[in-house]
């Protein structure tokens, strides 16, 4: 971040691929003290800007999502929070988007691998013809060691943080996590240059990423798991006009997400002339998924919303 001097930077190699509370920390910084990483993508480097879907086949998953860190906060003890200042995300000027067999909210309607390289420049994404996606860079994982002894994957969030996929945790937001274990021992990873909520697909935009952040303890605050607060209004980039929105409803929110994502697809196909694995793709990085409704049972609503800001650019 220009002006602003890191007194430590955490490189590409120093990652680690579980959350554990016996990985020591690479080094241990005082309160309020800023640090800057340097991250590979949620592929750990497996995927380039030059891979095709067949690399898809050949990837990893016991490397994926791994963090850089940790780094140890002098004075973090447990029942403390963590208070993580997000300074700044620089994303490269590259991403990837998949659909990966077996993963994803529509993993059973989508068999078949998809993989799509999408060029950044301008704060924006050219991610398909006629639809440009506004860039809003963040880590999908940042976390602290675990309050409980054992390895832990860093694939499923947890009230220590973790692989969140919060797509408002962007530049300028406060996000307070709870400290189980001496130090803190905090790391970020996952770089994604846009998403939407939800990441139905699996994946968002993902890129390597450059991200500041300060770490402060905080005695004053005693959170239990993740909150944080936005510098301003959610997604100003895209909420500037009207939206497309389709309703999934039903007694179980899990399907009524997947029906309200279906309907998606079908009016980004009948409307925008989109493949139904594109838009699958769309409604992951430019989409949003909404509870609408949870009281009036025995059926809840779940909505998916479409800016349709990014069509025409």
């Amino acid at each position: 971040m220009a002006g602003l001097a890191a007194t430590l930077h955490v490189g590409r190699e120093q990652f680690h691929l579980a959350w554990d509370r016996s990985i020591e920390p690479i080094a241990t910084v005082a309160s309020g003290d800023v640090i800057e990483f340097d991250v590979l993508d949620a592929s750990c480097g497996q995927i380039t800007a030059d891979s095709t879907v067949e690399d898809l086949a050949n990837l990893d998953f016991s490397r994926v999502d791994q963090v850089n860190g940790p780094i140890g906060v002098e004075g973090a003890e447990s029942g403390d929070s963590l208070e993580i200042e997000l300074l700044d995300f620089t994303p490269a000027d590259w991403g990837w988007t998949a659909s990966i067999p077996g993963f994803g909210l529509l993993a059973d309607d989508f068999p078949d691998p998809a993989l799509r390289i999408t060029r950044l420049a301008g704060g924006a994404a050219a991610f398909l013809p006629g639809v440009s996606i506004p860039l809003a860079p963040f880590c999908g994982e940042l976390g602290v060691a675990p309050r409980e002894e054992g390895a832990f994957s860093t694939i499923p969030p947890t009230p220590h943080g973790g692989n969140m996929d919060t797509r408002h945790l962007t530049a300028g937001t406060r996000l307070f996590l709870p400290v189980g274990a001496p130090g803190a021992r905090f790391s970020l990873g996952d770089g994604h240059a846009a998403q939407g909520d939800g990441e139905v697909c699996g994946t968002a935009i993902e890129t390597p990423m450059r991200a500041t952040v300060r770490l402060t303890v905080r005695k004053d605050v005693h959170v239990s798991a993740p909150e944080f607060l936005t510098p301003g209004p959610l997604a100003a980039a895209t909420n500037i006009g009207p939206y497309y929105a389709t309703d999934g409803v039903g007694p179980e929110l899990r399907a009524a997400a997947q029906d309200a994502v279906r309907r998606m697809i079908d009016y980004l196909g009948r409307e925008h002339g989109l493949a139904p694995v594109d838009a699958y793709l769309l409604c992951s990085v430019g989409c949003d998924l909404k509870i609408s409704e949870v009281v009036d049972a025995p059926n809840w609503i779940v909505t998916a919303y479409c800016p349709l800001s990014i069509f025409g650019g």
